[in-house]
């Protein structure tokens, strides 16, 4: 074989066409399917396309979106956190509880509280590695653990399922500035959250393709065994994706409590499900390896405005479940799709 056929036939330097690029992207399918939607739920009604309603369907997509990118960057690493739902209720009760029952200082109690999320998450991790459980079984664990905890401790410290007058207490108005605030835009206010949605979007498609960590991310959730004998350091990266959905759940957890001045011992609950629904919406694989942040943000964006356009046509609320369920079966099947294509690309 002469050294033009060996070029031509490395996949490295082959040339690739801009269709075939574009076809291969993870996050396709879902930008595809967030312009359906758009245009289907202006059609039906004149509010969803209105700048209050668009600020209304952007604000439950930027704290699912906050919470998804992790998710989506520890599902592309080949895992899933099934706690990271029950987690920002954690994070939201533990600043609450600190703040209010035990006098300390907000910031210092949220301080306490990432400490706590991080521990979390570093133990899922730590005890993935260690023990090569499947992801699933340790963080459900995990997950019922948690609930437990968030309900018993709620329920001893103040007698109620819930931990409240956060508004009273001193540099709330400080913190409600950076995790509760709102932006106008054009004399429409939207919440500050979706700007740190946007932020978390950017840094962690950078992250992704930009950096040595984000090709250990793709290498181990492609073949960790594969990339633990060319010297990706699998567990580490691991344990630090795992504290990164740990991260992502005290942000969120602590932007409800301070939005809301108060949060439910309950709170969260059965919203790991909709993270990892987001991020395999956005095209990543329930295998690992592939994936992007920018797509499960367009995932969550899609769970945006689905809630609010259901309720915008005037249809029953119980139908948005149905709605997932079908994205979620088509995302799957897309994504089922693309990845065959792009394997055949590289043939």
């Amino acid at each position: 074989m002469t050294a033009t056929a060996v070029a031509t036939a490395d996949e490295r330097i082959a040339r690739v066409g801009f269709l075939r690029r574009l076809l291969v992207k993870p996050e396709l399918g879902s930008l595809i399917g967030a312009v359906f939607i758009f245009v289907f739920f202006s059609i039906m009604s004149d509010v969803f396309r209105s700048p209050s309603g668009i600020a209304n369907w952007l604000d439950p997509a930027s704290t699912i979106g906050i919470m998804a990118v992790p998710v989506a960057l520890l599902m592309i690493g080949g895992h899933f956190d099934l706690s990271a739902g029950v987690m920002l209720g954690t994070a939201g009760l533990t600043t609450g509880i600190l703040t209010t029952q035990y006098n300390m200082v907000l910031w210092v109690a949220m301080v306490v509280s990432l400490a706590v999320c991080l521990s979390i998450g570093f133990l899922n991790g730590y005890l993935v590695v260690r023990t090569g459980l499947p992801s699933f079984i340790i963080t459900l664990a995990t997950f019922l653990m948690l609930q437990g905890l968030n309900l018993g401790v709620t329920k001893l410290l103040t007698d109620t399922v819930q931990v409240g007058g956060l508004a009273t207490e001193p540099f709330y108005e400080s913190a409600r500035k950076i995790f509760a605030s709102t932006v106008n835009i054009a004399g429409q206010p939207f919440q500050i959250t979706i700007i740190w949605w946007i932020l978390a979007t950017a840094l962690a498609s950078w992250v992704l393709l930009r950096t040595k960590f984000g090709n250990w991310i793709f290498a181990v959730g492609g073949d960790s065994n594969a990339s633990r004998n060319v010297g990706v350091p699998t567990k580490r990266t691991t344990i630090t994706l795992f504290m990164l959905v740990a991260a992502g759940a005290w942000f969120v957890g602590n932007t409800q409590v301070i939005r809301l001045s108060s949060i439910q011992a309950n709170a969260g609950f059965g919203l790991e499900l909709t993270y990892i629904v987001a991020a395999v919406i956005g095209g990543c694989l329930l295998t690992g390896g592939f994936g992007s942040a920018i797509g499960a943000s367009v995932g969550a964006l899609i769970f945006g405005m689905t809630s609010q356009g259901i309720v915008y046509a005037g249809w029953d609320s119980d139908w948005f479940k149905f709605f997932l369920g079908a994205m979620l079966l088509l995302a799957v099947l897309a994504n089922q799709v693309v990845r065959r294509f792009a394997e055949q690309s590289r043939k």
